[in-house]
């Protein structure tokens, strides 16, 4: 059964201002004067390109073109700060280890060193001014997708880096694990609500952002997911895996075998996780995340379908219920 979507933490996020803890994400500092050169043949992304500040989305695949993990990378000026699914940490962890030969690039966990809480919502750059010393809210908006910067908070400092993937524009701020607390009583004060998790997944799902291990995992390669726009550069050199995205791009002209879609269902039950899709008696795919749209007051779904049903508009069955493929995403921020 999927929870209930709480109305007051959906309206805040939405509307105002809401406070997600993410820190169950691993995260994984690159340091030494080789880090940029020595990721940019690993991801996908044009990570030698980042100057101090800014940062990328990136995918790292294994040789077969699929996904190992996407992550955040952020330059923050003397080392780079990699974000990822909690669950995938220790194994991307290890691989990077594997390649490190005579490079100058010193690898850490930094998981268990830092907290990292979002702020979602049009109010999230004036709360986040109103709690970190030193930020205005129009410093914080200027910041372009990634852009991060550093500010004191509670006796140390805070990294606020600008994200969109909870499906709402705001910002990450990672700090000292033991500040978490204080972080979240400072924004409460500025009235940031705490979403919960079916919220937060309501506003995802919305927004049409796949998660890892729940919409793209080792068998998914990037362009199945759709998210190629933003995590891969066709300018950049060689990294793992770029063979067969190329190949998929030149010879087979973009198609793959199945695409993440969007699925609008009709009725009220909302399918779980792995329902089948049909196209009559024909199985074409599988739900991936679901949830009821508190926006369209409807159950809404993403998943995967054979790449002759990905066409805006077609007529499928998720579970029985009646559903049709519809543009992603179901609804844009701002537009609620």
């Amino acid at each position: 059964m999927i929870p209930a979507v709480s109305p007051a933490a959906y309206d805040a996020a939405r509307h105002r201002a809401a406070l997600i803890d993410r820190s169950g994400r691993g995260r994984i500092v690159v340091s030494g004067a080789d880090r940029a050169a020595y990721l940019q043949g690993l991801l996908t992304n044009d990570v030698v390109a980042l100057k101090a500040g800014q940062g990328c989305y990136a995918a790292y695949l294994t040789a077969q073109g699929r996904m190992i993990a996407d992550l955040h990378v952020y330059e923050l000026g003397d080392v780079m700060l990699l974000t990822m699914a909690g669950d995938v940490k220790d194994g991307v962890l290890a691989k990077l280890d594997q390649f490190i030969f005579t490079e100058d690039v010193q690898l850490g966990d930094a998981t268990d060193t830092f907290a990292q809480i979002a702020v979602v919502g049009p109010r999230a750059a004036q709360a986040i001014a109103g709690v970190v010393t030193g930020l205005s809210a129009e410093r914080l908006r200027d910041l372009a997708e990634h852009g991060n910067l550093r500010a004191p908070w509670g006796g140390g400092t805070a990294i606020v880096a600008r994200v969109t993937d909870t499906g709402e524009p705001g910002y990450d701020v990672y700090v000292e694990r033991e500040q978490a607390g204080a972080l979240k009583t400072a924004l409460g004060a500025v009235d940031v609500v705490e979403a919960d998790e079916p919220a937060a997944e309501a506003i995802r799902i919305e927004s049409g952002v796949p998660l890892f291990r729940r919409d793209m995992g080792d068998d998914t390669i990037p362009l199945e997911a759709g998210i190629e726009s933003r995590a891969i550069s066709f300018t950049k050199g060689c990294y793992v895996g770029q063979e067969v995205v190329i190949r998929v791009l030149h010879r087979g002209h973009g198609r793959v075998a199945r695409k993440l879609v969007g699925l609008l269902i009709d009725g009220r039950q909302v399918p779980a996780p792995g329902a089948v899709i049909r196209s009559g008696d024909r199985e074409v795919g599988r739900v991936t995340s679901s949830t009821r749209s508190p926006a369209l007051n409807r159950p809404i779904a993403l998943g995967y379908v054979h790449r002759d049903f990905v066409e805006p508009g077609t007529k499928l069955t998720v579970a029985d219920a009646s559903a049709e493929v519809t543009t992603l995403p179901f609804v844009t921020a701002g537009t609620v």
